[in-house]
């Protein structure tokens, strides 16, 4: 019986792996064949060699084939190659080795400066308790990169108006100081004394409900969501997005990765990196409308 044939028998009858896996698994062991025969006529299952499987995913890749879709098929070929190991079909296992594709992570998304300025200057807002808090807390989001459960977190006790700072309780409740400017400064204040003076006060939090109750995630989301619906067709137009978007307009303003990687309360400068990405793809959008020849 083929080697193939042999393994689907296997993990159908002796291991019971579903219907689903069993045809995956055939076809891309059929596929991996046809591959390396085409490739070479004399290639085998047992002379040939990792760097064939490497240019197969390639290959694959080329064509269009999505990551997971290519990591599914080399665990099929591992697979395949561990039993034809222990069954003694094969003498080597030139698969183990092998390392699949990483799923490439999306660009975040991010509000333009422009769009920004659109919806905090532009846009009209009223001077009712709802506006201002729904402008103070959009404002705190782009000009301090915090994260929502931060904001929602955040009390009175921890904006400090003479050191123009904040002090947030992030991941794994680590602290940060997260310094502001003059703007948010006269808007943060402006907001609270509203807020004291509409609202009966019933929990320490900055941003409070019109019953005096601290904000709840959905109720922040469903602002920012709201009020970035005026400005952007984004998809996404979450508090993260203004979190990205923060972390874009530092780094396109020169800020320096470290810099923005303690601001954020990132672990690793690893995780501040994906937003060099974004600056670089602005860069050659820019530079593809602003070049005659690009």
């Amino acid at each position: 019986m083929p080697m193939i044939d042999q393994f689907l028998n296997y993990i159908r009858y002796e291991r019971n792996h579903s219907s689903q896996t069993v045809i995956r698994y055939e076809q891309a062991l059929r596929a991996f064949e046809t591959y390396m025969t085409e490739l070479d006529a004399q290639m085998t299952w047992q002379n040939v060699d990792a760097d064939v499987i490497r240019d197969w995913m390639e290959h694959l890749l080329d064509k269009g084939a999505k990551v997971a879709t290519v990591n599914t098929n080399l665990s099929a070929l591992r697979s395949f190659y561990r039993f034809a190991l222990i069954r003694k079909l094969v003498e080597r296992d030139p698969a183990h080795l092998i390392v699949g594709p990483k799923k490439s992570k999306p660009l975040p998304q991010f509000l333009r400066e422009g769009e920004m300025d659109t919806l905090l200057d532009e846009v009209e807002w009223s001077d009712t308790y709802k506006d201002v808090r729904a402008r103070t807390l959009l404002l705190v989001f782009y000009e301090t990169g915090v994260r929502l459960s931060e904001l929602i977190g955040l009390d009175d006790t921890e904006v400090d108006f003479a050191g123009s700072q904040l002090k947030v309780t992030g991941k794994r409740d680590k602290q940060r100081v997260i310094p502001f400017g003059e703007e948010l400064s006269v808007e943060l204040q402006r907001y609270m004394k509203l807020r004291d003076e509409t609202v009966c006060k019933k929990s320490p939090a900055v941003f409070l409900t019109e019953k005096g109750e601290r904000m709840s995630k959905q109720q922040v989301q469903y602002i920012v969501h709201k009020h970035l619906s005026r400005v952007t067709t984004l998809k996404k137009r979450s508090p993260h997005v203004l979190r990205h978007t923060f972390a874009t307009a530092m780094l396109n303003h020169n800020a320096g990765l470290e810099s923005v990687k303690k601001l954020l309360g990132h672990e690793s400068l690893e995780t501040t990196e994906i937003y060099t990405h974004t600056t670089f793809e602005q860069l050659k959008r820019v530079y593809k409308e602003a070049h005659p020849r690009a």
